[in-house]
């Protein structure tokens, strides 16, 4: 291996391992409907947590690995009608990406409202070990009863 090899290597390595570059990756496969891409960015053991207010619909409080994720999201579709995620900002700080941004949520009804949300995630050894989602949710349960 030469030394050019190494410097290279070490690039990779770090853009695997760059809190920003796993959130980014995780954000584009979410927008391509890519769930094993979107998995791949998150440990096996993931938190995946949303607020308690949408418990009601099977959307609110902590799922846990890769299965909980799959369940959260079979989930959605039973409840609405389609949701697109715009991250606008990310503020990153040691191993936690927080992101601001806007979700374009469609109800069952097809009626469709724009609702600003944070996603505060925590970030070892290159993946996302956790990720809450915060947001008005009586808002969003206004919008899932319409």
């Amino acid at each position: 291996m030469t030394r050019e090899n190494t410097r290279e290597d070490d690039r990779e390595n770090s853009r695997e391992n760059d809190p920003l570059a796993v959130i980014h990756a995780a954000y584009r496969a979410f927008h391509d409907r890519d769930v094993p891409a979107l998995l791949a960015t998150m440990d096996p053991e993931i938190e995946w947590v949303h607020p308690e207010g949408l418990s009601e619909y099977g959307l609110g409080g902590v799922k846990n690995g890769h299965q909980g994720v799959l369940e959260f999201l079979a989930k959605v579709p039973t409840v609405l009608g389609g949701m697109r995620l715009e991250p606008q900002e990310f503020v990153h700080s040691g191993d936690r990406v927080v992101v601001f941004g806007v979700r374009a949520v469609t109800a069952l009804s097809g009626r469709t409202e724009t609702l600003p949300f944070i996603h505060s995630w925590s970030i070892r050894d290159g993946r996302a070990v956790r990720m809450e989602d915060m947001f008005d949710t009586l808002v969003f349960s206004r919008l899932i009863n319409s």
